[in-house]
C-alpha cells in the first residue's frame, strides 16, 4: 500500500508498508534507491508492521514497479505458508482426514461437539442431537482386515468383526498413535460456515463456533465436512396411512439402544436394512411376535462365509472385480443370484430382491434365516394401512395386532451450519464431484468426506477419499473445469434407485474398489501389478486375487506406508490368530502340495489371459 506524503519540485516521499519475510528482511531490488526502515514497536512489545520510507526522483511507474516486485515476494511467502484447515466432526474420517491434513503440512483444526472422538462408534445411553446413534449390541459389518486405516492395523488379538467399544478403543488407538488429538477442539459446535466476501479470489471461509456458550469465529483456508449420514432420520409417516391414530409406540430406528422393550410385545419392525433386520432379530429373542415388512426385499449373507472365512475377505477381490465388471450384465446377475442363495434360497424365505439389475451391499445378519424357519420373525410385504392397534398389509385384509413400531428407513443428510447454496442437496443427492467436492463452486476449497456407502467398509474409503481431497485443497492436483464436473454428477443422479426405504443411502452406493481405484489413480497411488509381477509376483498374486485390504492403498505413492507389503503377507495370519485359540496340529498332504503348484500355474495364466 502506497501513501505520498508530500511532492516538492518532483521529489516524492512514499511510505510503503510491507510485511518481513521471516528469518530475513525484505530487501528491494537492487536497482532501487536507497530504504530507510524504521522498526516500530507496539505499546504491548510486539513489533509492527515496519514503515519504510523511499526517498526518490522517479516517476510513479517506477513506484508501481516496485510495489509489485516485493508484492510477488511476498505472495510466494504466502503461497507457502501452511493452509489452516477446519475439519467438522472428530470421526473415523475426520480422525482420517486430521493426519492426511498433517501429511501435507496444512494446519488442521477439528472441531467436536461432543466430548470425545469416534462418532457413530461410540455408544451412549441416549441420543445426542447431531451425532449417530448406535444400539448396545452393534459389531461391524466388515471385517477387522477390511475396515481398519489402511497404514494402522487392528491388533491381532481382536475379534475379525469388532463390537463397538473395542472399535471405539481402536480409532483411539489410532488417534494417539498419531497425535491427533492435538488438533481437536471438543465441546465445540460448529454454527456456520460461510464464503468470505472475496471467496472468488481467495476461497477463504468463516467458520463460527460455540463452546461453553461463547461464540467465536475465524478465517480457514479449507473446510473439510466429516459428519456423515447417519445423523438425520428419514422417518416417512406419509406413507403410512392412519398412522397418527395408532395408540401404540413408534420411533427411528436410531432411538433404540436395547431389546428389553419388545419383552412380550407385538413388534412391527419397517425396512430391512442391517439396522432393521438387526433390530428385528434382536426383538424375536424377547417379543411375543416380530414381523419384518420389507418392499424390495435383501441379499441376506452371513459375515462367515467359504471354509468359515470372512465374506468380506472371500468376496472383495481384484479379481472379482474385474471378472463382474467384465462379464455382461445377466450373467453377473444370475452368478450372484446363485452365489447369494448358496445359504439359502431367498425366494422361499421371502427375501430375494426384487431390483437385481445392480449390485447392491448385502444385509449381514447371522440369525435372520433361524429365526425365519422357526417362526420367530416373520417377512411381510409393505404396510397398507396403520389402524389404532393394529396394521394391515398388502398382500391381505387380515389386520395384525401390533404394540410396536419401529422405523428402520434410513436417513436423509443435511449439512445445517453451511447455507444450502454451497452444497445443493436435490432429490436425496448432493452434486458433489466424485462424492467429494461440490461441483459449482469457484474454488475447491471444502470437501465433503464420507458422504458415500461404498460395498465395502467406509473407514479406508474416507481416508483414501481425505487423501485426495487434501491434495485439491493444497493445489497439487487440479479439478476439472466446473462444467464437466457437473455433467459427472448429472450423470450419477440418472441412475440414482427408486423405490421406498432406505432411498437415500442407497444414492450413496458406489462400487468399492472401482471408486477407490479412481481417487488412488489420481494421487498416483494405485499399485502396479504389472510392475510388482515382475519384481515382487508374490505381492502381485496376493494384491490381485487375495482380499482387496486397505494396505494396498498404502502401497506406494504420497502418503506411502512401509510397513503395507509385510501386512498385505500377514493378513490371513491375523484373521486366523483370533479364531485359532486352540492350536491343531496338521499334517503336511502331498496331494493339497501338488495342488498348490498346478494352483499357482493356474492363476498366472489366468493372469495373462485378463490382461493381454
Amino acid at each position: 500500500m502506497a501513501r505520498f506524503i508530500h511532492n516538492q519540485h518532483y521529489k516524492i516521499f512514499v511510505s510503503i508498508y510491507v510485511s518481513s519475510l521471516p528469518g530475513k528482511a525484505l530487501r528491494p531490488p537492487w536497482w532501487a534507491p536507497k530504504v530507510h526502515v524504521q522498526s516500530r514497536q507496539g505499546s504491548s512489545g510486539v513489533p509492527r508492521m515496519p514503515r519504510t520510507t523511499l526517498a526518490l526522483d522517479h516517476s510513479v511507474p517506477f513506484l508501481q514497479t516496485v510495489a509489485r516486485t516485493w508484492h510477488q515476494e511476498f505472495q510466494v511467502h504466502k503461497d507457502n505458508m501452511a493452509k489452516r484447515v477446519a475439519i467438522v466432526g472428530a470421526g473415523a474420517t475426520g480422525l482420517a482426514s486430521i493426519k492426511c491434513c498433517l501429511e501435507e503440512g496444512l494446519k488442521p483444526t477439528c472441531f467436536e461437539r461432543s466430548d470425545d472422538l469416534g462418532g457413530l462408534w461410540r455408544f451412549t445411553e441416549h441420543v445426542e442431537e447431531g451425532r449417530a446413534s448406535l444400539y448396545k449390541s452393534v459389531v461391524s459389518n466388515s471385517c477387522k482386515e477390511m475396515s481398519c486405516y489402511p497404514d494402522f492395523p487392528f491388533p491381532e488379538d481382536y475379534p475379525n468383526y469388532v463390537p463397538n467399544s473395542q472399535f471405539l478403543d481402536y480409532l483411539k488407538m489410532y488417534a494417539n498413535r498419531f497425535n491427533l488429538l492435538e488438533c481437536i477442539q471438543f465441546k465445540t459446535k460448529v454454527c456456520s460456515v460461510r464464503k468470505r466476501p472475496d471467496f472468488t479470489a481467495t476461497g477463504q471461509w468463516e467458520v463460527v463456533t460455540l463452546c461453553e456458550g461463547k461464540q467465536e469465529s475465524a478465517i480457514f483456508d479449507a473446510v473439510m465436512v466429516c459428519t456423515g449420514f447417519l445423523t438425520n432420520p428419514n422417518l416417512p409417516l406419509d406413507s403410512f396411512p392412519g398412522i397418527n391414530n395408532f395408540k401404540g409406540q413408534y420411533f427411528h430406528s436410531r432411538e433404540y439402544k436395547h431389546p428389553d422393550i419388545f419383552r412380550d410385545k407385538s413388534v412391527l419392525v419397517i425396512g430391512m436394512g442391517n439396522s432393521g433386520t438387526d433390530i428385528a432379530v434382536e426383538a424375536s429373542h424377547l417379543a411375543k411376535k416380530v414381523f419384518l415388512s420389507t418392499t424390495g426385499g435383501a441379499w441376506v449373507i452371513s459375515r462367515v462365509f467359504d471354509s468359515g472365512y470372512p465374506w468380506d475377505m472371500v468376496f472383495m477381490t481384484r479379481f472379482q472385480n474385474t471378472f463382474r465388471n467384465s462379464l455382461p450384465t445377466p450373467i453377473v446377475n444370475w452368478l450372484i443370484a446363485k452365489r447369494m442363495n448358496s445359504w439359502f434360497n431367498h425366494a422361499n424365505y421371502g427375501l430375494i430382491p426384487e431390483d437385481r439389475v445392480q449390485l447392491r451391499e448385502p444385509v449381514l445378519n447371522d440369525e435372520l434365516p433361524g429365526r425365519i424357519i422357526t417362526g420367530k420373525v416373520l417377512i411381510k410385504p409393505r404396510v397398507k394401512e396403520v389402524k389404532e392397534n393394529s396394521v394391515v398389509f398388502s398382500n391381505t385384509p387380515k389386520e395384525e395386532p401390533i404394540d410396536i413400531i419401529v422405523f428402520a428407513t434410513g436417513y436423509t443428510f443435511a449439512f445445517p451450519f453451511l447455507d444450502e447454496t454451497v452444497v445443493k442437496v436435490e432429490d436425496g443427492q448432493a452434486s458433489l464431484y466424485k462424492y467429494i467436492f461440490p461441483a459449482h463452486l469457484p474454488k475447491p476449497t471444502l470437501a465433503v468426506i464420507g458422504l458415500i456407502k461404498p460395498l465395502g467398509s467406509l473407514l479406508p474409503t474416507g481416508d483414501t477419499q481425505a487423501r485426495w481431497a487434501v491434495r485439491v485443497l493444497k493445489g497439487v492436483i487440479k479439478l476439472p473445469p466446473s462444467s464437466i464436473m457437473i455433467e459427472e454428477v448429472n450423470e450419477r443422479k440418472k441412475n440414482k434407485p427408486s423405490g421406498f426405504g432406505l432411498c437415500y443411502c442407497k444414492a450413496l452406493e458406489t462400487d468399492y474398489i472401482t471408486y477407490i481405484d479412481e481417487l488412488l489413480t489420481a494421487i498416483n497411488a494405485k499399485p502396479n501389478l504389472f510392475s510388482l509381477l515382475l519384481t515382487d509376483p508374490r505381492l502381485a498374486l496376493a494384491i490381485f486375487f487375495g482380499p482387496c485390504t486397505p494396505y494396498q492403498f498404502r502401497l506406494t505413492g504420497p502418503g506411502k506406508w512401509e510397513g503395507a507389503r509385510n501386512a498385505i503377507m500377514t493378513q490371513w495370519d491375523r484373521t486366523f490368530k483370533a479364531t485359532k485359540t486352540r492350536i491343531v496340529q496338521e499334517s503336511p498332504s502331498l496331494f493339497a502340495s501338488l495342488l498348490k503348484v498346478f494352483s499357482f500355474l493356474a492363476l498366472l495364466v489366468a493372469i495373462f489371459l485378463i490382461f493381454l
